[in-house]
């Protein structure tokens, strides 16, 4: 899955990676959460590229309330076409996350242990993203978007069985392009040799906690193993009877 995430590229390098027209108005976050505004980079009616901001956590449209979109804050890709409350999003409105790592959490001894994952290259990711506008019967707007999962590579699976799908530069005009929702195949695992990942500060889970030690390596916390294993020479009081 993916629940946070960090942005602090510079805008006009984001502008750049992503092929804004303009650097969008953008400052640094290191610890962005789920039902937080966010920017997506999306193609308008035009076909030009431009960066929206929307709320984390996707509304489908026929939702009779809001907050549904606590639920939705990640899309599996598989299947994701016949989703009911993916289905439209992915054929007509798919989107790009920018964001230069990552965060996962990985169980060790006394709780778990969160991880940053980000490109070896330094430069952002696109996060592979879906959005819908919800209209609320008194006429109010709400912008949502949702973050795609595939199956974690081979440098994550130890950590978490799910990852972002992140959609390759090469292929940001064919993710985005409104006109076709043949991009199934982008749905796999990015290159494991493509990524760095390490572990971070518990300062992380804190959603008040917004700031560039975040990202710093710490020691990696003992993995938890499970409870410890009775001895063969050891009696086990046989559990009394609940009923």
């Amino acid at each position: 899955m993916c629940g946070r995430y960090e942005l602090h590229t510079h805008p006009a390098a984001i502008a750049l990676a992503f092929g804004l027209s303009a650097p969008p108005a953008l400052r640094p976050r290191y610890n962005i959460a789920p039902m937080q505004p966010v920017p997506i980079v999306r193609q308008n009616s035009a076909g030009e590229r431009v960066l929206s901001e929307m709320r984390w956590g996707l509304v489908p449209r026929w939702a009779k309330d809001p907050s549904i979109g606590a639920k939705l804050i990640n899309a599996r890709g598989e299947g994701i076409a016949d989703k009911p409350a993916f289905r439209a999003a992915f054929q007509w409105h798919r989107c790009l996350l920018p964001a230069d790592g990552f965060y996962e959490w990985k169980p060790v001894k006394g709780g778990k242990q969160p991880y940053l994952v980000a490109g070896k290259s330094g430069a952002p990711l696109g996060l592979a993203g879906l959005y819908e506008r919800w209209l609320a019967p008194d006429g109010q707007v709400l912008d949502t978007c949702t973050i795609v999962t595939t199956d974690a590579n081979d440098l994550l699976r130890d950590v978490h069985d799910r990852m972002p799908l992140i959609i390759a530069p090469e292929d940001y005009a064919r993710w985005l392009d409104r006109s076709t929702s043949a991009v199934t195949d982008l749905i796999t695992p990015y290159p494991a040799n493509a990524l760095n990942v390490h572990p971070i500060s518990s300062r992380v889970n804190a959603v008040k906690n917004d700031d560039a030690s975040l990202l710093e390596r710490v020691e990696e916390a003992p993995v938890d193993e499970g409870p410890e294993p009775v001895p063969d020479d050891v009696d086990v009081p046989e559990q009394q009877s609940l009923l």
